[in-house]
């Protein structure tokens, strides 16, 4: 997918970039490739790649959940910024915080931000564990999302505790989705949320598979979760 078809691909979808938009993701290509030679943020590096597979798969969340009705957005573990600085650029309103546990990664993002003159963005080298129990994170935002960080029984201890009662966890993911789902549904109940919608699609031009999970979050998170770093990887609610 080059740049055209990004742009094409994403009006169809009803997101009608601007030229500064535009321009904010040809420099975060740029960036991503350059800083990718200095440490490992991605395996992705060709264009056609980086915009099919970290911009427009981030941004199809928001084909799907609509982001113009939330304020702020938690990423965890985003990474180089995936999926919630493509959907910042393309929803200028919304309040981001990223949590990452390597310090380098957010040293690229505080860097990338600046270049692309993001405003509202908050960057936080943390545990998702510890970042969880944090009373200035937990359940204070409205959304909470994150893309192929963990399977799903681990990933919603580690999302749902920092989203607001009423509030969302938006999972992305690829083909093992719905098996995930099924060893998830313990601890997606037990911290306080349940499935409000799934979708199942395609990425275009590759055809793999793809789920977007949105849960309400229908209760306050038991005070025990997250647990302490490392424990929700080796022992999943389940």
């Amino acid at each position: 997918m080059n740049e055209q078809q990004f742009i094409e691909a994403l009006k169809e979808m009803g997101i009608e970039l601007s030229d500064t938009q535009i321009g904010q993701f040809k420099k975060y290509f740029e960036l991503l490739v350059e800083w990718n030679e200095k440490m490992n943020l991605t395996a992705i590096t060709d264009l056609e790649g980086v915009y099919l597979k970290h911009f427009y798969d981030s941004i199809s969340a928001s084909f799907y959940f609509d982001f113009t009705k939330v304020e702020s957005v938690c990423d965890v573990g985003a990474g180089a910024g995936f999926p919630s600085l493509p959907i910042k650029i393309c929803f200028p309103h919304l309040n981001v915080t990223i949590v990452d546990s390597l310090n380098k990664r957010i040293t690229f993002l505080n860097h990338l931000s600046d270049q692309l003159q993001l405003e509202n963005v908050t960057f936080v080298h943390a545990r998702a564990e510890e970042f969880g129990q944090n009373e200035k994170y937990r359940e204070k935002f409205d959304v909470v999302t994150a893309r192929a960080v963990a399977r799903l029984s681990v990933l919603s201890e580690l999302c749902i505790p920092l989203a607001k009662e009423g509030g969302y966890f938006v999972a992305l993911k690829a083909a093992a989705g719905p098996e995930e789902l099924k060893d998830a549904k313990k601890a997606i109940s037990t911290l306080g949320a349940s499935l409000k919608e799934e979708f199942s699609y395609l990425l275009p031009v590759e055809e793999s598979d793809r789920t977007i999970y949105i849960f309400d979050k229908i209760k306050k998170t038991p005070k025990k979760y997250p647990r302490k770093p490392g424990v929700p990887n080796k022992t999943p609610i389940i």
